[in-house]
């Protein structure tokens, strides 16, 4: 599509004009890891969520497939719909000497913690107890996760205006999600089986301690780093009416809001399956052969985390390799992205990664070396997405600013986070849902053949499906490298005359 088509009404931009070089907000950097800390503190709790709300729901807490899927499904929703939407609108009439952002973040680092320890804590209540305690406990943290992460995530789209260092700063973020998602994945569960001493519900509970006291003091760390450097104009301020009527004329953000919501209901359906899918698919007897190698070169050099249990340690080293490819990935988001745009690069690389999520259907269980050459090649192919997905995101609070004259940053990245959490909530309910249609038993050392297919299908089919759909709406995504370019250089020119 041609910039002049995508204009501000009234406005006449000549796309083959030349580009103005404005002064850049560079970024030390302190700032980028202070502010990467930041999505290491909350995927220590999302991924947590991501990894184990299934199966800590059904078979560590003790409630039926079906009600968990329930209890998973619509308080997600309600967060996702209602919190999601008042928090951005609050965060961006958000006025202080810290920012419009960063104050939320300052406020919420403790409660956070602390909900999140309860939310993971196996009382001794009645089933029916049981199931209001999850509900209450559940509401509060994603109500306190919304009020952390989406003005977090808004924080990035006014550090900086220069779009290479967004994209940089894009590439620290992720790089500490994925030493998040490589604790939480890896160890966890081996570390939970080990504090407990046999008893998960004890070791959650000694694990979600200790992730709350780091994660409370890496985001007190990203408050003292970071700085708020893009500050609206008071003439510039629009009413919540106003912001929604921009957001639904906005299709790059109708756009990121389906792709966000398809991306992590796969992340949530997959990572969820996992640990069902070793525990009743994978053979014991293969895995054994095929990860004691792995474990007792570790131990040879000091590295002793995954005990005796073969699950657990194959469980472990599968989320490993995976996890490694995809920070290799990430390093190599930027130059990509830089050469060819946000938008081919993440359009192509979301589908390769699908074709090794698909492979898992033809996978017989002895099969675990395919098994683990998959998971690595598909971390390593949506691990170059990963940076791109909110750095997109920002562009998307920049061209609304471009077209409207107008900056609503924070509203803009709470319908992502709608998506977000609407992907997880669905994703982790089709997990309980399926596992509940397909008759598994929580706790059963034996599950019937009808069950252990059904954990088959919730690492591939079905997670495929959700990922094929996004690659398809980046067909429609306007913003290409030439428009990130004159948007940029137009948003430059404006800030500079306001200067």
């Amino acid at each position: 599509m041609d910039v002049k088509e995508l204009s501000a009404p009234g406005e006449k931009i000549n796309p083959d004009a030349p580009i103005v070089k404005m002064p850049s907000h560079k970024l030390s950097v302190i700032e980028k890891a202070g502010y990467s800390l930041g999505d290491f503190a909350a995927n220590l709790v999302f991924q947590t969520l991501v990894t184990y709300l299934a199966y800590f729901y059904t078979d560590i807490f003790g409630l039926k497939p079906e009600h968990a899927s329930i209890l998973i499904l619509t308080v997600g929703l309600i967060a996702a719909f209602g919190f999601n939407p008042l928090i951005g609108a609050m965060a961006d009439r958000t006025n202080s000497r810290w920012g419009k952002f960063r104050p939320w973040i300052l406020i919420t680092a403790v409660p956070l913690g602390v909900v999140a320890l309860l939310a993971f804590s196996t009382p001794h209540f009645s089933y029916s107890g049981k199931v209001i305690y999850a509900v209450i406990t559940y509401t509060l943290l994603l109500l306190l996760y919304a009020a952390n992460n989406l003005p977090y995530s808004a924080l990035s789209g006014v550090i900086t205006g220069d779009m290479g260092e967004r994209n940089s700063l894009s590439s620290y973020r992720f790089v500490a999600v994925m030493f998040a998602q490589f604790f939480v994945q890896v160890f966890m569960l081996a570390i939970v089986e080990s504090a407990g001493h046999g008893d998960k519900s004890a070791g959650i509970e000694k694990v979600m301690t200790w992730l709350a006291i780091i994660g409370t003091i890496m985001l007190l760390i990203t408050f003292f780093t970071t700085k708020e450097r893009i500050i609206p104009k008071p003439e510039e301020r629009s009413s919540l009416k106003q912001d929604l009527q921009d957001l639904f004329k906005n299709k790059p953000w109708l756009i990121m809001l389906g792709l966000t919501t398809l991306v992590f209901v796969t992340l949530a359906m997959k990572g969820g399956s996992y640990v069902y899918y070793f525990q009743n698919y994978v053979d014991r007897e293969s895995l054994t052969s095929f990860i004691n190698p792995i474990v007792h070169s570790l131990s040879r050099i000091g590295l002793n985390f995954f005990g005796e249990d073969p699950v657990s340690a194959g469980f472990g080293l599968f989320n490993a390799g995976g996890i490694i490819f995809m920070i290799v990935g990430i390093t190599l988001s930027k130059r990509f992205a830089d050469k060819y745009g946000k938008r081919d690069v993440f359009g192509i690389c979301l589908f390769i990664s699908t074709l090794f999520i698909l492979a898992f259907i033809l996978y017989p269980p002895k099969a675990v070396g395919l098994m683990f050459a998959s998971q690595i090649l598909h971390g390593f192919f949506y691990g170059l997405t990963i940076p791109l997905l909110w750095a997109m995101i920002a562009d998307v609070a920049d061209y609304s600013e471009w077209r409207n004259n107008r900056r609503a940053t924070a509203i803009i990245f709470s319908a992502m986070m709608v998506g977000l959490k609407a992907g997880l909530s669905l994703g982790s309910a089709i997990i309980t849902g399926i596992l509940g249609i397909y008759g598994y038993v929580p706790n059963s050392a034996v599950q019937s053949s009808k069950a252990v297919q059904g954990t088959k299908m919730l690492v591939s089919v079905y997670p495929a499906i959700p990922f094929l759909i996004g690659a398809g709406l980046l067909f429609f995504y306007v913003i290409n490298k030439k428009m990130e370019t004159r948007i940029e250089a137009d948003l430059k020119e404006k800030r500079n005359k306001i200067l």
